[in-house]
């Protein structure tokens, strides 16, 4: 994955700012996709390739935070660093608490700004990986038996097989062999360790059970 060329998002109404800063990344060995305005960039929204979106504040229609807004309402995950010539401190609070991986003050010094792009991809790569292993996770759950998930349920909430054999009606021996067979499926060796799925999963936050 690190060895893709990461496409950078520019969006900036500024032509000339756009020209430079284009021909600066693409000297630094990135991709860059030109957007000269925010709607210009939704209308044809890029795919979530490794990337960052470099995102002006202050544009004619929608602004750059209330891009970065709806891009999140959509879960689309490509990380924002906002460059910008009119920054205020409440505007960049508020950018960095909505997601924003960085707020960089026009003019930008090069290095200053392709430390704050390597971070963003850092940050890509990282969401990235946990995707894919949540995934991996997902699939594996989803080659258990309905019976299989029903078990696999309440021994993460803390049920003995005593008690799982008698709130399913089956027998404790039964119920043994569900759990060796869950563990093999999910490849995991202890309880703990199908909790930890189960929490990554998100399968015991609505979950009052003990």
């Amino acid at each position: 994955m690190n060895d893709e060329m990461p496409v950078i998002h520019v969006v900036d109404d500024d032509a000339s700012f756009r020209t430079a800063v284009s021909r600066l990344l693409r000297a630094a060995g990135y991709q860059v996709a030109l957007y000269s305005s925010a709607d210009q960039l939704l209308e044809s929204l890029p795919a979530p390739v490794r990337g960052c979106i470099l995102l002006d504040v202050r544009m004619p229609g929608v602004t750059g935070p209330q891009l970065q807004d709806r891009l999140a309402g959509m879960g689309y995950t490509l990380p924002i660093v906002f460059l910008t010539g009119h920054g205020d401190l409440p505007t960049s609070v508020r950018a960095i608490k909505a997601g924003a991986e960085d707020f960089l003050a026009k003019p930008v010094l090069k290095d200053t700004l392709l430390e704050a792009i390597e971070r963003a991809l850092k940050h890509y790569d990282d969401m990235h990986d946990r995707s894919v292993r949540l995934q991996a996770l997902r699939d594996r759950v989803a080659g258990l038996t309905p019976r299989e998930r029903e078990v696999f349920s309440l021994v993460v909430r803390g049920r003995l097989n005593k008690q799982i054999a008698h709130e399913l009606g089956t027998s404790e021996r039964t119920i043994k062999a569900h759990r060796h067979s869950i563990m093999q499926k999910l490849k995991v060796h202890s309880v703990a360790e199908l909790v930890s799925m189960a929490e990554r999963l998100g399968m015991l936050v609505a979950s009052g059970d003990a």
